[in-house]
């Protein structure tokens, strides 16, 4: 007798009482298109991800205990479950406890995949599969592989692993930053809560049953919008942000030298800035053309987004077939018209620069603060949306670097500058070879057949009249000279625009000067024409007016932000336990300066100044009349009897640098800003142990406070203190009062300590801390402190205060394992991407 076919569903409908559960009873389907997957955050027995793939009628599954990581280093269990109907693949509920599965369900994540080619979902017979993903939130390769059972065990174990490639990321940060359903929007405090989000499918079958999963979808339907436009108001009082004047650079003969500089890879492209209110985006050119219809496909890929109204200054670029960046690619995709790519010539959005978001004006800001928030707001960006890449100091090396590879060069930004609508010297370019525009007053006639003109006469405006600067013959590819000479020949004149020396007059067809090339050369010649000229292409987002020379100025010669406070006695040894100078001191803010001040500037700030080292006597100063000298400000803020005091605050190293001349070892600063005292934006929760408590028990505390604020949907930060605790940081936008700020960091403290009172405390009564971890709300009120990422800490073995990824903790068996000897190693440590738009978040106070 033939044996009956194995049903795949079987074993998830004799697991569940439909009488009971919210889920859908299971039966094979066909999807549309048969190849979705997605991901359920399931809060369950433990929390895990359910990963689910649809394949032959089915949802195959595994239940990945700590969620996907985006880093292919970090291999997740993933544990096979039971396949199940495509009917869940949209189920967004409570699961009635008691029953197999009860808890929280959470749409986490949704798309579709595909194995990669040459391999098929048959694989999986064999042990494993290779597949792409195209998500909300998992994109590019990924492989998951059966590990051989060991002893009698029974289930099946996976490892699901990202694949290095566009889409891999060091850090957690797909956990970490997924807090809210693709679905609705909502938590998993917010789904739990739902009374109404609970169906229960008791005795109902065929219709009934088909009726209830309809009711549960328009419940979804119905909370979805109201969510998502509620954030949209909370985030932001604004419609679509106005174009602004673009800051442009100044073009220098090399690049400037020292950590006060920021260095970036000039793209080869065109200049855009982006502004976004949810669905709806635009794109400006440098002189406000707006071009939103000529970048189509990038404005659906930044719409995909949903980011809150904001200015994004960028690039957009085309790639050659070697993969640069490339201008007349550029062209080619811009000239098929309304918004046209393929997959031999995509577009990509190179964002560098934040100047706008939900209505705050960043310009202010330094450069190096405006690109964290630029990297905390495109965070769930894949490609083709990129943040552009930077470095700190050695920009010579990056700069022969892009020479070598075929770049056009880079650019040098002060971190501590702000963002100016005009060309200025804290933005410079260093160019591989000259490029620069030029108005194309005619063309030479060609004696080869075929060829309609022999090369373009060129010129620049000086002194409100045009001036000639010789000729290019070279670089006509692609049938651009075809394009050139149709374009050229509805301009034709009698008389040249420009007065041309009467050599080169010969064969010349004149032009009216409208049309403005971009041309790459060698140099200029005494008499100012170009010098092995090359045509790149032409350029429509610039009126030939505006068509200027770029006179190539020196680079600066000190490059290093504050280098113009002296330190005195810098032999002085400030740490006599390991032996640490005032000018070792120095030299770390000096280079820790653009790590510091996204955290540090333009926030009142209390100094921990010890002006004889550490071993003497220390004292807290937030007042000044002035004494420090200029680069140090003063704020007035009223105290409590309405008085006001004049508090410190720094803008740049040069200020960080005059507080160490005076003394200081920690800068510890306000949750708020100084244009505002009064919106705070940043919430400190110090974990504080007593004496007796180890490490890993303040390791665990850290990540139960993590996993507790994203369940209410708060994004948190781990930052080791530099002394014995951890801090976790909640960045906020402005918008609630100090008193809402310090209720809602009090309110949450207390339940954590009721909820686990052998665990936390929140009262600092050293009494009744024994044996437990205190939760210090208290440095969210108004005037507290906390100190900031990457102060130097006033104790034995000059510690730091150190930043980390929430994955890292592991790696670190203290709250100090590093001292101001360590600048080089940590400067590093900084630029990887687990640590990219670190303290930043766009996200609101919520109700608890």
């Amino acid at each position: 007798m033939a044996k009956k076919p194995v049903d795949p569903l079987e074993a998830y409908n004799a697991k569940r009482d439909f009488a009971k559960t919210a889920e859908p009873a299971g039966k094979r389907a066909a999807g549309k298109g048969g190849n979705r997957f997605i991901v359920q955050k399931h809060d369950a027995t433990r929390l895990h991800w359910d990963f689910r793939l649809e394949i032959d009628g089915v949802l195959k599954s595994w239940a990945v205990t700590r969620g996907p990581s985006p880093d292919p280093d970090d291999k997740r269990l993933a544990v096979r479950t039971e396949d199940h109907p495509l009917s869940y693949a949209e189920f967004e509920g409570t699961i009635p406890k008691g029953e197999y599965g009860g808890g929280t369900v959470m749409l986490w994540d949704r798309g579709t995949w595909a194995p990669i080619a040459g391999k098929s979902a048959k694989d999986l017979d064999k042990g494993h599969l290779h597949f792409t993903l195209e998500g909300e939130r998992m994109k590019g390769e990924w492989i998951i592989f059966r590990l051989k059972p060991r002893g009698k065990e029974t289930r099946e174990n996976w490892l699901l692993r990202k694949v290095e490639d566009a889409f891999a990321e060091k850090g957690d940060v797909l956990v970490e930053r997924g807090l809210t359903s693709v679905l609705t929007g909502r938590t998993m405090a917010e789904i739990e809560g739902d009374v109404k989000g609970a169906h229960s499918l008791k005795g109902k079958k065929g219709k009934a049953f088909a009726a209830e999963m309809e009711a549960a979808a328009k419940r979804n339907a119905k909370v979805a919008p109201a969510r998502k436009k509620a954030g949209r108001a909370a985030q932001g009082a604004g419609g679509l942000p106005a174009f602004r004047t673009p800051q442009l650079a100044t073009l220098v003969d090399s690049v400037p030298a020292g950590n006060g500089w920021m260095h970036e890879i000039k793209f080869d492209g065109y200049r855009a800035l982006v502004a976004t209110n949810g669905a709806e985006v635009r794109v400006y050119t440098r002189n406000g053309l707006d071009w939103t219809d000529k970048f189509a496909p990038l404005v659906r890929e930044l719409a995909r987004l949903e980011l809150p109204p904001a200015l994004i200054d960028g690039e957009i670029v085309a790639y050659d077939d070697k993969g640069n960046p490339d201008f007349s690619s550029l062209q080619k995709v811009l000239k098929r018209g309304h918004g046209a790519q393929d997959e031999t010539t995509p577009l990509s959005f190179h964002a560098f620069d934040l100047l706008e978001l939900d209505g705050e004006d960043l310009a202010a800001l330094p450069n190096i603060e405006r690109k964290e928030r630029l990297h905390a707001l495109l965070a769930q960006a894949k490609p083709p949306i990129h943040v552009a890449d930077h470095v700190i100091g050695a920009g010579e090396k990056l700069f022969k670097a892009m020479c070598a590879a075929g770049q056009e060069g880079v650019i040098s930004k002060r971190i501590d500058a702000p963002y100016q609508n005009r060309r200025s010297k804290s933005w410079l370019k260093v160019k591989c070879i000259l490029r620069q525009e030029f108005v194309i007053i005619g063309w030479k006639k060609s004696s080869a057949r075929g060829r309609p003109f022999a090369s373009l006469l060129l010129a620049q405006n000086e002194s409100k009249r045009l001036v000639y600067k010789g000729n290019v013959g070279t670089g006509f590819g692609g049938g651009a000279m075809e394009e050139l000479a149709a374009a050229m020949g509805k301009l034709v004149v009698e008389t040249p625009p420009a007065e041309v020396p009467r050599e080169d007059r010969r064969g010349v067809t004149w032009i009216r000067p409208e049309l403005v090339a971009e041309i790459a050369f060698a140099e200029f010649t005494a008499e100012g024409s170009v010098r092995h000229a090359s045509f790149v292409g032409l350029r429509g987002d610039k009126p030939a007016s505006q068509v200027v020379p770029e006179r190539v100025e020196a680079a600066p010669e000190e490059g290093d932000a504050g280098a113009e406070v002296k330190i005195s006695n810098r032999d002085r040894v400030i740490f006599p336990e390991s032996g640490e100078t005032k000018g070792m001191l120095a030299d770390w803010y000096a280079q820790m300066a653009p790590l510091m001040l996204p955290f540090v500037g333009s926030r009142p700030v209390s100094l921990v100044r010890c002006p004889q080292g550490r071993g003497k006597k220390c004292f807290f100063q937030k007042h000044d009349s002035g004494s420090f000298g200029d680069h140090v400000r003063q704020v007035p803020i009223a105290e409590k009897d309405g008085h006001a005091e004049d508090y410190i605050y720094v803008e740049d190293a040069a200020g960080l640098l005059t507080c160490v001349q005076m003394g200081t070892i920690e800068f510890h600063t306000w949750g708020a800003r100084v244009d505002d005292v009064e919106a705070p934006d940043r919430m400190i929760f110090d974990l504080d142990p007593d004496e007796g408590l180890g490490w890993d028990e303040v390791r665990r505390a850290a990540r139960h406070l993590h996993d507790r604020l994203a369940d209410i949907g708060l994004a948190s930060f781990a930052m080791l203190s530099g002394g014995k605790g951890v801090h976790v940081v909640v960045p906020l936008m402005p918008g609630h009062s100090w008193e809402a700020h310090k209720d809602f960091a009090r309110r949450f403290a207390e339940a954590l300590s009721m909820a686990e009172p052998d665990r936390f405390i929140a009262t600092m009564s050293k009494a009744k801390r024994v044996g437990k971890i205190f939760i210090d709300y208290l440095r969210n009120q108004r005037g507290a402190t906390a100190v900031t990422p990457y102060s130097a800490r006033a104790r034995a073995g000059a510690s730091v205060a150190l930043p980390i990824a929430w994955g890292e903790f592991h790696q670190f068996d203290s709250a100090h394992p590093y001292s101001i000897r360590d600048a080089e190693t940590l400067l590093r440590r900084a630029k990887g991407k687990g640590l990219a738009g670190w303290g930043f978040a766009s996200q609101t106070l919520p109700d608890l």
